[in-house]
């Protein structure tokens, strides 16, 4: 098998031509990819819902808005969260947490869990993405050096730099002291081995460096322009484009 250059901890910004709703003007979080798949959780979705109505003990921790967002069509009766501990250093492990077991489709409006979309560029196939998801979110992995990557706090481990999963049936007073942000996902974007390749070579998607306050924004409404914006590139005037085409 052809060898996949990991993209993990990296963004995906959608592209204005991208097709498919569940991906409109998205940014994914990608927390693992490599040849067996990938899997990441869109980081501009907001849902009505309140992280208390859900996991309350975790609400306090959660960064402004405290809601629940949607991480993607695949899922959506599991969360996750990811959370960014300042003083994590560097490094990167296969992203690995526990999933806690929430009541979401009906609260989120969104898609029924194991839906990979409506088949357009980038909604992937909903089961080779809960493939991907059982592989790569639950079970742990040494990272690149052959360490387990478990330099952080108990209940937490490392995706890339600063940015890591939590574990949610862990007792958040564990990792009270030391998170700087956190954000519960409800669901995830998932692709099967070759599909995000194959969506990156027909141009659905920008690849970007992620920073670790892209996981806490608190107005991530506007995440996609603000990304965008601050790169150094011809990518910096996709910002302007207008939300409807016909306008550009």
């Amino acid at each position: 098998m052809t060898e996949v250059s990991s993209l993990t901890g990296r963004l995906l910004v959608a592209t204005p031509v991208l097709a498919d709703p569940n991906f409109d003007r998205a940014v994914v979080l990608l927390l693992d990819h490599d040849e067996e798949g990938s899997l990441g959780v869109v980081l501009n979705r907001p849902t009505p819902v309140d992280v208390s109505d859900i996991l309350e003990p975790w609400a306090a921790l959660a960064g402004e808005p405290g809601v629940v967002f949607q991480g993607g069509p695949v899922s959506l009766d599991a969360a996750l969260g990811v959370a960014v501990v300042p003083t994590g250093g560097v490094g990167r492990t296969r992203a690995a947490a526990p999933r806690a077991d929430v009541d979401m489709a009906d609260r989120t409006g969104g898609a029924e869990a194991g839906d990979g979309g409506e088949g357009g560029e980038g909604a992937g196939d909903g089961s080779e993405a809960t493939d991907a998801g059982s592989e790569q979110g639950v079970d742990g992995a040494d990272g690149p050096d052959g360490t387990d990557g478990a330099d952080g706090p108990l209940g937490w481990r490392r995706v890339h730099g600063a940015i890591g999963l939590v574990d949610l049936e862990a007792p958040p007073e564990l990792l009270a002291a030391e998170l700087g942000s956190l954000r519960i996902f409800a669901g995830y974007a998932g692709w099967g081995p070759g599909q995000l390749e194959d969506e990156l070579s027909e141009g659905a998607w920008y690849v970007v460096e992620s920073e670790p306050g892209d996981v806490s924004s608190p107005a991530p409404e506007g995440l996609w322009r603000s990304v965008l914006r601050r790169q150094r590139s011809e990518l910096a005037l996709v910002a302007t484009y207008p939300d409807d085409p016909s306008l550009n």
